[in-house]
């Protein structure tokens, strides 16, 4: 419809100022007076009965239910062995210029340091620690399902051609052990057809910015269709309205959940979730370094012992160590049985050397603390430090 000239005798008077492409109001269609309404209503989840009911997934629902627990074992489950020999146990204490040179990296690193502590300090005293870390890993594979769906494009409708496998039944990808990894996939004989539920099989939904309208008020005139001064607003031509620019004048979007295919492919979809479930134990020495500065270095590993299930680490001199490993492994095979099935275990020793210096410097005495692999240094009283700023 033309709206600029419904009539060749319309005019307006304003301020003497005839506008012959005026349209009286009564003229206007009432769509274009339409008061915003609000939104097609729609459900913001599927309905319950947008599922079928299947063998062996009758509690599945939209959103995920929780992992499922793997069935019983059809073999015997292979009993845990001890592990390899327990090597000696030793710890080589670094030397006087290791531990000198480790302070003076330490310093250096300070913008506000000196180095003359480093440089100049007397060493008087140096102590090692056996600082040990017991880690034991349990990698475990979950399985969880829930419906879910995508636009139907043509895929394969299979629902009730045969009984869908179980959970468990369903192969899956071989996982590297003790990796992190995730794997989703359609449950066989599980997908159907149905109507689009967020825009009830239509493929499109009124745009929510014209309410529907497909068009909105002039922002340029405020939908008077005039301009200060009684000329024809130019950007709605005189029509006080103007085009939707997020539906294009439509008054009406495609639907985002099926893509305008007005139909979805209804499904179970399984995950698999591969992961590595670990636990430290570090044993508390009484060096004066607090446990918390250990997870920062690595160690040396003085054991490994990677099973199906692992048998706790025995003969180690520190009972401390053995009792860990006791307890953790007893924990987690526990936990981790009730929910998931457990693919590997591993458990490990690492030394940690941390060795206590003490020095002089100027007539006092301080100390400091070299450990781990990378030599790294903590103190609390480094002796000549200066307040540092930023112009």
């Amino acid at each position: 419809m033309d709206y600029q000239r419904l009539t060749s005798h319309g005019q307006h008077q304003n301020h003497g100022i005839a506008n012959p492409g005026y349209i009286p109001a009564a003229a206007w269609p009432a769509a274009m007076f339409a008061p915003p309404v609000a939104e097609h209503a729609s459900p913001s989840a599927p309905p319950a009965g947008m599922f079928d009911n299947m063998p062996g997934y009758e509690g599945t629902v939209a959103g995920g239910g929780g992992f499922l627990p793997p069935p019983m074992p059809a073999q015997p489950v292979p009993q845990p062995s001890p592990g390899p020999e327990q090597p000696h146990w030793n710890i080589p204490s670094i030397t006087e210029d290791t531990a000198r040179d480790a302070f003076s990296l330490y310093a250096s690193s300070k913008c506000c340091y000196s180095s003359a502590p480093a440089k100049d300090g007397v060493i008087i005293n140096m102590e090692s620690f056996n600082t040990y870390r017991y880690r034991l890993e349990t990698f475990t594979e979950s399985r969880s399902t829930e419906w879910s769906h995508e636009p139907y494009n043509g895929q394969p409708v299979d629902a009730y051609v045969q009984h869908p496998p179980g959970p468990w039944d369903i192969p899956a990808k071989a996982p590297t052990f003790f990796v992190d990894s995730e794997q989703k996939m359609k449950v066989p004989y599980t997908s159907s057809m149905k109507p689009c539920h967020d825009c009830l099989g239509n493929g499109r939904k009124p745009c929510k910015d014209c309410a529907g309208c497909g068009n909105k008020v002039c922002w340029v005139c405020n939908g008077s269709g005039f301009r200060h001064g009684g000329d024809r607003c130019h950007h709605c031509s005189g029509r006080g309205r103007e085009n939707c620019a997020h539906c294009h004048g439509q008054g009406s979007k495609q639907c985002t959940t099926c893509h305008g295919k007005q139909q979805l492919l209804v499904f179970i979809l399984l995950t698999v979730k591969w992961t590595n479930n670990s636990d430290n134990y570090v044993v508390e020495q009484l060096s004066g370094l607090q446990v918390s500065n250990l997870s920062q270095v690595s160690g040396k590993e003085l054991f490994r012992d990677s099973q199906y299930l692992v048998y706790p680490v025995m003969g180690f001199p520190d009972p401390t160590v053995v009792q860990a490993a006791q307890r953790l492994v007893g924990d987690h095979q526990g936990k981790f049985l009730r929910t998931s099935r457990i693919l590997q275990q591993r458990q490990t020793i690492e030394l940690i050397p941390v060795t206590k210096v003490t020095y002089t410097w100027k007539g006092k005495t301080y100390v400091y603390f070299v450990y781990g692999n990378e030599f790294k240094v903590h103190t609390n009283d480094y002796p000549a430090t200066c307040c540092c700023s930023v112009m």
